[in-house]
């Protein structure tokens, strides 16, 4: 019996998307299955969408015409939600994906996750964290990949995001031993059925190194499976102080 593959849906608002980046979508929602639908979305009659005419025939991408019917407004993003919401309840798809940097696709989003679908979202850093957070993993296409060590500023910036570090803390205290340790794996986890989190979007390619450079978290591979363990510094602190009381 073959393995069954999650069908993915994947819509494109134009408008919002760079089509020089399309090749890294593609590597990413490969992790999660096979893409049946591939949609496009804008004015075609405009100059600014050259860019993705050029790669419609390439990438197998279906565009869909939308004129401008207001100046101002973007007619482009009711029809996809239109769309994406007909193939929602008539088609087989388990993934839903949207590449823009637009707010208004969040309503539709939340429909999707509470239909039980897993929707992956795509857009620049300009895109509103309420579109972002509503997604199961939302990812930065204008975040390059960090491969080899920050910068020495870099520590101190992530220090100062206490939105990361609480998310990284709360997710330790959820799944850590008698002695402050957690395994890698869980705290990942964990923080992802919270937010659409991904270090990637931080600039670092997995959360090891992110939680490394971050310094305000001890981390250790574990004896016999070398997973990583993970803990909280000042749980060791308030360890070392307890044991100097009693003594």
């Amino acid at each position: 019996m073959k393995e069954n593959i999650q069908k993915i849906a994947l819509f494109i608002d134009a408008d919002n998307a760079q089509a020089s980046k399309f090749d890294m979508v593609l590597s990413e929602v490969a992790k999660y299955g096979v893409v049946t639908i591939r949609k496009a979305y804008g004015n075609w009659k405009s100059p600014t969408l050259k860019q993705w005419e050029d790669i419609l025939h390439e990438y197998a991408i279906q565009p869909v015409q939308q004129y401008d019917l207001t100046k101002g407004k973007n007619a482009s993003d009711i029809s996809l939600v239109i769309d994406a919401m007909d193939i929602l309840y008539t088609k087989e798809i388990d993934v839903m994906c949207f590449i823009s940097s637009d707010c208004d696709f969040t309503p539709m989003v939340v429909r999707a996750l509470a239909e039980g679908k897993v929707v992956l979202g795509f857009g620049e850093r300009k895109t509103p964290q309420p579109f972002v957070n509503a997604c199961s993993k939302f990812l930065y296409l204008d975040q390059e990949e960090q491969t080899n060590s920050a910068t020495p500023s870099k520590p101190q910036n992530l220090k100062s995001d206490t939105r990361l570090i609480n998310l990284i803390r709360t997710a330790i205290d959820a799944t850590a031993d008698d002695d402050g340790w957690a395994m890698l794996g869980p705290i990942g986890s964990h923080i992802s059925n919270k937010t659409s989190f991904d270090s990637r979007n931080y600039g670092f390619k997995n959360l090891s190194s992110l939680i490394k450079e971050i310094d305000l978290f001890e981390i250790k591979r574990n004896t016999g499976s070398n997973a990583f363990l993970v803990r909280d510094s000042r749980k060791n602190k308030k360890s070392s102080e307890s044991k100097k009381a009693k003594a």
